[in-house]
């Protein structure tokens, strides 16, 4: 909202896990008016009770989601290309596991070409080398250390 003045309209394209972050994006998004692509890998999709309460928030809000595996899909006409950490806390003995499934999933200027004119990109931190790589995490499209120093004031 800082950065593009309202959300209204925004199409957030979140790639990776379908974690608890992700959750809290999908349960917010169609409330604030927001578009959400969602890529993840087959076995790694968000929660069914969460999906199907966002599905009902986006009929209701009028907003459009998107569920795909594909993430050069998800990642056409987005305003904001967001991720976070692919092993998450208690995960670590499936790391190997988990970074196959998520080859093809690291975002990248050659992803980001599909996306919005007007792109940004969001990780909540610590970030992995292999979520997304250095040009676009430190571009003058991410807004990242913007977002932790929001971060900051909450705690």
């Amino acid at each position: 909202q800082e950065h593009y003045g309202g959300l209204n309209g925004l199409t957030v394209t979140w790639i990776g896990d379908g974690n608890n972050v992700l959750h809290s994006i999908m349960m917010s998004a169609a409330k604030l008016g927001m578009h959400l692509r969602i890529a993840t890998p087959k076995g790694f999709e968000p929660d069914l009770r969460i999906t199907e309460i966002t599905e009902k928030y986006s009929k209701e809000y009028g907003t459009k989601l998107l569920l795909t595996t594909d993430p050069f899909e998800a990642a056409d006409s987005a305003n904001v290309l967001v991720t976070d950490t692919w092993i998450s806390m208690g995960q670590e003995e499936e790391k190997k596991e988990r970074l196959k499934a998520f080859q093809g999933y690291q975002i990248t200027m050659q992803m980001a070409k599909s996306a919005a004119s007007n792109w940004t990109f969001l990780h909540c931190l610590p970030r992995k080398p292999e979520e997304v790589d250095d040009e676009v995490f430190y571009s003058p499209r991410s807004l990242v250390f913007q977002e932790a120093e929001n971060r900051k004031w909450t705690i």
